[in-house]
């Protein structure tokens, strides 16, 4: 690349990087695993850096092949044979900020399969249609619904759960 690429490329970056940041922990619940992922969706971007740079929605194109990445590495036996704990997010709270809710969120979220995470986080944190997520996920629209139901009576199921123990745990 040349460096006016170049410099596009890492402004680009700066741009995409705090929100991609923020779906990767949301998907994966761990903070350097998260950077991991990020890392590897942006060599991605960067190798195909021509086609990333003429997308409509630089940030969407980016948050695509971020999630692609992730449930690609699901796919794989590291996955399965490497458990990270302790991989808390990096947060200040602001006024009115439910520390103890999120915490509830976050560990139901990880009750969830990859591909249900996936979808809610797509539906309902980056505020994606059913079609934009379909297509994100490279599946038909009707599997982004079920996966949606099917992923919030989990969620569900597990939030009662959690409510119905005297500590608030299981």
């Amino acid at each position: 690349m040349s460096d006016d690429e170049d410099e596009a490329y890492r402004e680009y970056v700066l741009g995409v990087l705090p929100g991609l940041r923020r779906v990767a922990y949301l998907l994966c619940q761990d903070v350097h695993r998260a950077d991991d992922l990020v890392q590897s969706a942006l060599e991605r971007l960067y190798v195909h850096w021509g086609k990333a740079r003429k997308a409509s929605e630089p940030a969407a194109y980016a948050r695509t092949v971020l999630v692609r990445v992730f449930l690609s590495e699901q796919r794989t036996g590291w996955a399965r044979r490497v458990v990270l704990v302790n991989g808390s997010a990096e947060t200040t709270a602001g006024p009115g900020f439910d520390v103890e809710a999120r915490l509830e969120m976050e560990a139901a979220l990880r009750e969830l399969p990859p591909r249900q995470r996936a979808v809610l986080v797509l539906r309902f944190y980056c505020d994606l249609s059913i079609e934009q997520t379909a297509a994100v996920l490279r599946c038909a629209p009707g599997t982004v619904k079920s996966q949606s139901a099917r992923g919030l009576d989990k969620l569900r199921e597990v939030l009662a759960a959690n409510h119905s123990t005297p500590t608030g745990r299981s």
